[in-house]
């Protein structure tokens, strides 16, 4: 009887440990840098957003996997791999140069002070670097 529970206390422990292992996103498995050393059109000069972005996104891949968000890590890595394999349609699609949007974007990446500082009595409000008023 003993022996039975221990072989299946084993066994359980040996299916928890795989299953946990098989969670795991794998992020190499989108082999960007590799993607992008093969396709011609992501080392082009003109498409340095579109890899930047496509690293972006494998980083975020690597945050949620840190995270232990498993599955929408996986969901990252595959539409990294999707994007990758077709870099024409990849650049196509991410064409936008709409400016104000881009304004929009490094503005909203900038940090915020807490209210509280923001509205501190006396705190000298100092101009962001390079604008002076």
């Amino acid at each position: 009887m003993r022996t039975l529970l221990a072989a299946l206390l084993g066994a359980s422990a040996l299916v928890a440990a795989t299953a946990g292992a098989s969670a795991e996103c794998d992020v190499k498995a989108a082999k960007l840098e590799e993607a992008i050393a093969a396709k011609s059109e992501l080392r082009e000069t003109a498409n340095k957003q579109t890899v930047r972005d496509l690293r972006t996104l494998r980083d975020a891949a690597i945050v949620l996997e840190t995270y232990k968000y498993g599955t929408e890590c996986e969901r990252m890595v595959e539409i990294v791999k999707a994007l990758a394999a077709n870099p024409e349609k990849t650049i196509e699609r991410g064409g936008d140069t709409d400016e104000d949007k881009a304004e929009d974007l490094l503005e909203a990446r900038e940090p915020k002070a807490p209210p509280a500082e923001a509205a501190a009595p006396g705190a000298k409000a100092t101009p962001p670097a390079g604008k002076a008023k």
